[in-house]
């Protein structure tokens, strides 16, 4: 395992050292060195995590699947989606746009004699339990993945940039990162400034982020796979989150805009009455309403450029949901 973590570290320090430094000082970044260096472990890390994913997952989609499908083209766009999420693109565009204004809000804490507690702090048992820390910092984090999540498919404006992500209709395990790119940025700064507020070590927070991930890989897998009576309401799995995708929503009015909002845990479904869970697996997708939306379902460009669309016309004209 240590030869491992010495090849990994290397490797990280090659990149740095080849790429990203130089690169840094040419655009009068240098502050932002010890940053550029941790955003070459997230790239690394993204990219075990592609690994991982598709030796797990994808075996799954060929022997147990949901569905069959003739030809796969569909899922290439999702693809190209996971490939600039976990590569670190769509981080690194997220990191040049909030770097400063995360280091100046810092420095304006620190000069208050501001600093945020961390979960250390109020329960200093922890200290020597990081494995502890690391679960209660999960089911924090997930509560407020659920809440965003749920609020994605409540405000109009938000669901035209989080609609694109629910239009795929050959539903993989590559289409947990398909997603708009403003809509990406908001997840990203959600999650972040919700781990600073909480005081979440830097040492948990790609952990974290990676752990939830895989999850949601997991759980858009096209595989008949579930975790069985009781298994399907403790984790959320392919089939519980087949649902939350389903093209045609249930009939009872509770699931006006969606079910099944849980990232990792299904108990906030159960605690917040958002549960559905049957037995078949429906179709997934949205129900288009124009040619316009048809062609950009399997579309990179188009869909940015139709989620930029409708967010306008959300945040112009009456409110829509979900269920519009």
């Amino acid at each position: 395992m240590q030869h491992l973590t010495d090849l990994f570290i290397t490797i990280q320090g090659w990149l740095f050292d080849t790429f990203v430094q130089p690169v840094l000082f040419a655009l009068g970044l240098a502050s932002y060195v010890e940053m550029g260096f941790e955003g070459v472990e997230f790239v690394l890390l993204g990219c075990i995590e592609l690994v991982i994913a598709y030796l797990l997952m994808r075996p799954l989609e060929a022997w147990w699947p949901a569905e069959k499908w003739a030809e796969r083209r569909a899922v290439k766009v999702d693809i190209i989606y996971s490939v600039l999420n976990r590569m670190g693109v769509i981080p690194l565009v997220v990191f040049v746009l909030l770097a400063p204004v995360f280091m100046e809000l810092e420095s304006w804490l620190r000069f208050h004699d501001v600093i945020p507690r961390q979960l250390e702090d109020w329960l200093p048992g922890l200290d020597t339990k990081p494995l502890a820390s690391f679960v209660i910092y999960l089911v924090i984090l997930d509560f407020a993945e659920y809440w965003r999540h749920r609020l994605s498919h409540t405000f109009g404006w938000w669901w035209a940039l989080h609609g694109i992500h629910h239009s795929q209709r050959q539903m993989s395990f590559w289409t947990d990162s398909r997603n708009h790119l403003l809509d990406d940025v908001i997840a990203g700064v959600w999650f972040a400034c919700l781990s600073l507020l909480i005081g979440v070590p830097p040492g948990h927070f790609i952990g974290l982020l990676i752990a939830l991930r895989l999850v949601e890989n997991l759980s858009h897998t096209n595989t008949r796979l579930d975790f069985g009576t009781i298994g399907d309401y403790l984790i959320v799995g392919p089939r519980y989150h087949r649902w939350h995708h389903a093209i045609d929503l249930p009939a009872d009015p509770r699931f006006q805009k969606g079910c099944n909002f849980a990232i990792l845990l299904p108990i906030w479904d159960i605690l917040f009455g958002t549960l559905y869970l049957e037995k078949g697996l429906p179709p997934t997708g949205i129900h288009e309403r124009n040619a316009e939306e048809i062609a950009a379902r399997d579309n990179f460009w188009a869909q940015q450029k139709l989620g930029l669309v409708l967010f306008w016309k959300a945040l112009t004209g009456p409110g829509k949901s979900r269920s519009a």
